[in-house]
């Protein structure tokens, strides 16, 4: 069934949802201010190219969560908050279908990563 959905999803938005979260981390890259940060992009962009099945977990203690707690406050100031919104309208457009509400929780799961995505890993 996640094939499915998988399959869907990127055939109906998770494509292009995937590849704007990896321009976003090459342009992190790119810029050395952004390096912190291009690396958590890239799994957000990895996630969001086929996020039924995959969820995003914080890393085990002691791997440097004081540096992360900072440096996703900077990226919640400048970054994350409107793309978490712009996720969170994606999300609510399609909830408005039956068809759309899986796909719209998907959304949201990507709108609470934007949110705060240094110190997190992906898992099946």
């Amino acid at each position: 069934m996640n094939l499915l959905l998988n399959v869907l999803w990127f055939v109906f938005g998770g494509f292009a949802a995937g590849l704007g979260w990896l321009v976003g981390a090459l342009v992190l890259a790119i810029t050395i201010v952004g390096l912190p940060w291009a690396p958590a992009a890239l799994r957000i962009g990895l996630l969001a190219f086929a996020p039924f099945g995959r969820e995003a977990v914080p890393k085990a203690l002691g791997q440097g969560q004081s540096v992360s707690g900072l440096l996703n406050v900077i990226w919640f100031v400048f970054a994350g908050w409107y793309i978490a919104l712009a996720h969170v309208i994606v999300g609510l457009a399609l909830a408005v279908t039956l068809i759309g509400i899986p796909f719209a929780l998907q959304h949201l799961k990507l709108a609470a990563l934007a949110l705060a995505p240094v110190g997190k890993t992906l898992r099946p």
